[in-house]
């Protein structure tokens, strides 16, 4: 996090943020309730290495509950194979601004 907003934080502070988020009305957790398969089934794009799993199990997530996973990470749109696939299922964020 603090490559992509630009500040240093603490692990403290993380962990702040976290519990000040998730304590929200508005948040809730999805269940993870699909296994492995459904998970490659999702990612059209193809799973290239191991440090893809875990993004490739919260695409699968946000998928299956139609959500949008929110991201700084660029290359994580590379699971879904086509253009419409990403914008319907991804949203990338750019710059701290996009967290208003």
């Amino acid at each position: 996090l603090p490559r992509e907003c630009g500040q240093s934080l603490q692990a403290h502070e993380v962990i702040n943020l976290l519990a000040r988020t998730t304590a929200h009305a508005q948040h809730h957790y999805l269940p993870i309730d699909f296994d492995t398969l459904q998970v490659q089934a999702v990612c059209t794009g193809g799973l290239l290495g191991h440090r893809q799993i875990t993004d490739a199990w919260l695409l699968a997530t946000a998928i299956r509950h139609k959500a949008k996973l929110v991201t700084f990470d660029a290359g994580l749109g590379s699971l879904l194979a086509k253009p419409a696939e990403r914008s319907a299922h991804v949203h990338l964020l750019k710059q701290t601004n996009d967290l208003h």
